[in-house]
């Protein structure tokens, strides 16, 4: 496992391959593995998975490594349901649960099929964490909100550890630091470059203290970094630049975008990288392949094999 605090964990992003990339994440290293979500995506299409679904496949798969949901969709469930869902992965894995959470909204047609509002996004999400942490907390639980209102409600079993697993925001903007410093225990965003994330993690460290919460050491600032590895660089950023295309619209240059916001390079490269970012203020790091699909075991192994020894030195 790496040292000085800096965790790295492995993404899982290729359903029928969950259970294996798990326990090969496991096996080479990696402090923990995550997964994210979308119910579907529509502009480009493209294959998705449930976050909490392909985590409790992992949990099954695994024995030691941490479980990061990046992200869960909080609006699109119900809340009642997902802290429920949440609470039996905690619980099945030994407490090795991070549920991380965010709004999305970049594939508008999910929502719509979803029967959820765009614009109630941000509020379904806060009644989730204020409905997860009365469930979470202990028997006959009430909750009296704007659209979901219970009286009694008992979450049997609990989760492994007492008041549910710890909830970590997603998002880069100024209202997902908001939420996580007022409701979190934990910042998660993406498309940083360091000095984006060294800003932003000093807004979030001035929102936790003007909220009283500045000597909170529990409070975890993780990343969701964009890794694309290879035996060069050249190699590194053609490979993302395909994954990039294949997976997103974007009207400039993906050869630019992945230079800006990529993990890009061999092994050494990537890890003077990562340590910039460990500079930043990043202690969670997660590796989420933008390479082709059939690309995906050569990531794990090489960023195993070949990444990890050097941020243990």
């Amino acid at each position: 496992m790496t040292d000085n605090g800096l965790k790295i964990g492995a993404n899982l992003s290729v359903v029928a391959d969950t259970a294996r990339h798990a326990k090969l994440a496991e096996r080479l290293g990696f402090d923990f593995v995550g997964a994210g979500e979308h119910v579907m995506r529509n502009d480009p299409q493209g294959p998705t998975q449930l976050a909490l679904s392909a985590l409790a496949v992992a949990a099954g798969a695994t024995e030691r490594v941490s479980l990061l949901s990046s992200i869960v969709i909080a609006p699109l469930h119900h809340p009642v349901m997902l802290a429920k869902e949440a609470a039996v992965v905690d619980l099945a894995s030994g407490g090795r649960l991070i549920l991380g959470i965010g709004v999305a909204g970049e594939f508008p047609a999910e929502f719509e099929a979803m029967g959820v509002p765009l614009n109630q996004r941000g509020s379904r999400t806060d009644e989730f964490i204020e409905i997860a942490r009365a469930i979470w907390a202990g028997p006959d639980a009430e909750h009296h909100g704007m659209r979901f209102d219970f009286d009694g409600f008992s979450l049997d079993p609990p989760p492994a550890r007492p008041g549910g697993p710890p909830i970590w925001v997603g998002g880069r903007g100024e209202p997902a630091m908001e939420r996580a410093t007022r409701a979190g225990d934990g910042w998660l965003p993406y498309l940083f470059t360091p000095s984006q994330y060294a800003r932003g993690a000093g807004q979030v460290r001035d929102l936790l203290e003007k909220r009283g919460r500045g000597g909170d050491s529990d409070f975890g600032f993780g990343l969701h970094l964009m890794t694309a590895l290879g035996a060069t660089h050249e190699e590194a950023r053609s490979a993302a630049a395909k994954g990039l295309a294949e997976a997103y619209r974007y009207a400039g240059s993906y050869e630019d975008l992945a230079d800006r916001y990529v993990l890009l390079g061999p092994p050494e490269e990537a890890a003077e990288r990562i340590a910039a970012y460990r500079e930043a203020g990043a202690g969670h790091i997660l590796l989420s392949w933008v390479t082709p699909f059939d690309q995906i075991d050569d990531q794990i192994a090489l960023a195993g094999e070949g990444l990890l020894p050097l941020l243990r030195d």
